[in-house]
């Protein structure tokens, strides 16, 4: 009989490699399915194990348009045949539309950014008149890596870039407008859920621009001082109790196991959640300075799954 392992869907090498390392260091089997293509037999039974997904909306930046389309199959066919998935149908329904999560976190009670989704390059200065609110940025509805976020403070700006070469399509073609939730202090946050259990929130200075993704590939070009820095990502203070138990619940109910909820307060003093990011990645410096290390609670975590298959 096979041995039983923890399977890894991914698309993106350089994003799984941290957790391989603490996956071999606890000595946990896995095996790695990139699903950037493949097939997928339908007569087959999967493999026993358990199976995280980890499928990137932004897969389609590095040449893998249909990867996400393909892994709704395959967790489709892990989930007929009753395997054991962490981070599902409900991750990836997610992960590939931010207007579907705006609608679960409303469904929670969460509040989030005024958004508008627009189909249509020419549609888009009728959708911020039905906003009427500036600042707005615009982002894509399937992103990842802060594509597409642009922030304009009047109807010129926005009508400028909307008929210029510069203005960028979501993969999806549909671009959202959203009101600008500016930082009280400057900084966006990150609150890390394993397991449906928080772990940390880590705290980005977003003073540089909106593409914020923590993970060392999205750092290259970054001077070294950059990087060494231990302003521009900081591991914080833990979330109030009350909004750990609404995130929890929100995960819950969205079946996702493994997620950052990102979020910003107002000067105002409101919180607003504008993401949900299904692959999330960690910021190794952070994580360094505060001897805390995602990958390796999430390797704990799958293995203790595996050991539950029995």
């Amino acid at each position: 009989m096979a041995e039983k392992k923890v399977y890894v869907i991914h698309e993106n090498l350089e994003w799984t490699q941290h957790l391989v390392k603490w996956l071999e260091e606890k000595k946990i089997p896995y095996e790695l399915w990139d699903l950037s293509k493949g097939i997928l037999n339908l007569q087959e039974a999967p493999p026993e194990g358990v199976f995280y997904n980890r499928m990137s909306a932004s897969s389609h930046t590095r040449g893998h348009r249909y990867a996400p389309e393909y892994t709704e199959q395959v967790l489709s066919w892990l989930t007929r045949h009753g395997r054991k998935v962490v981070n599902g149908l409900g991750a990836i329904n997610l992960e590939i539309s931010k207007v579907k999560q705006y609608l679960a976190l409303e469904e929670n009670g969460i509040p989030h950014p005024k958004t508008v989704a627009v189909l249509g390059q020419d549609q888009i200065l009728e959708g911020a008149r039905q906003l009427n609110i500036y600042p707005l940025i615009t982002k894509h509805n399937r992103a990842g890596k802060g594509l597409g976020v642009q922030l304009f403070q009047n109807e010129g700006e926005l009508e400028a870039y909307v008929n210029s070469p510069a203005f960028e399509p979501s993969v999806d073609g549909i671009t959202l407008l959203q009101e600008y939730i500016k930082p009280a202090d400057g900084r966006i946050r990150r609150s890390e859920f394993i397991g449906q259990k928080f772990l940390y929130t880590v705290s980005i200075d977003s003073s540089d621009g909106f593409q914020l993704c923590p993970a060392d590939g999205c750092q290259i070009g970054k001077k070294k001082e950059e990087l060494e820095s231990s302003e521009k990502f900081q591991i914080t203070e833990p979330l109030e109790k009350e909004r750990e138990q609404a995130y929890t619940k929100f995960l819950q109910h969205s079946g996702i196991d493994v997620a950052a909820i990102e979020w910003v307060q107002s000067e105002r003093g409101e919180i607003y959640v504008y993401d949900v990011n299904t692959n999330t990645n960690y910021n190794p410096t952070a994580e360094k300075n505060a001897n805390i290390y995602a990958h390796e609670h999430l390797a704990e975590y799958l293995g203790k799954l595996l050991k539950e298959q029995g």
